[in-house]
């Protein structure tokens, strides 16, 4: 039987590891040994990783770099909100640096990072924390189901 390869509409089951181009290591499904899974062509990977993951077959191991555009994206001025610090809990007194999570409409939960506090006024970033950076996938291939 021929090795099966990823192709458009395949679920894979894969470890990576995610780290920034001076070796830093930003996220790892290995560190809890839990895979993740995903669907090639569902929207959830931009087109230039999915292309980067195209034609690898299991148990197959590859890095690649991605720029800025192709993993998180540039960060947004948009997505930099200034709040009054009444809007923050008495336990969680916002100091640079922090992330803290807000509550959306609907319930769903979105981090944000404090990158700065003046006076009454908190500067809160939501863009991810990788925007504007270059990042190295590692990815092992686990399982391919077509």
């Amino acid at each position: 039987m021929a090795d099966k390869l990823i192709n458009d509409g395949s679920e894979v089951i894969l470890h990576f590891d995610l780290k920034l181009e001076d070796g830093s290591a930003a996220d790892s499904t290995r560190v809890n040994n839990k895979p993740a899974r995903l669907k090639i062509g569902d929207g959830s990977l931009t087109s230039n990783f999915e292309a980067c993951l195209l034609g690898m077959k299991e148990g197959e191991r590859r890095a690649f770099t991605l720029g800025p555009e192709d993993a998180f994206g540039q960060p947004n001025p948009d997505n930099i909100h200034h709040m009054d610090r009444s809007r923050f809990s008495a336990e969680a007194t916002p100091k640079p640096g922090m992330i803290i999570a807000f509550s959306q409409p609907g319930g769903a939960e979105i981090p944000g990072i404090v990158r700065d506090v003046q006076g009454e006024s908190v500067t809160v970033d939501f863009n991810h924390p990788l925007a504007g950076h270059r990042v190295i996938f590692d990815v092992e291939i686990i399982k391919i189901n077509d």
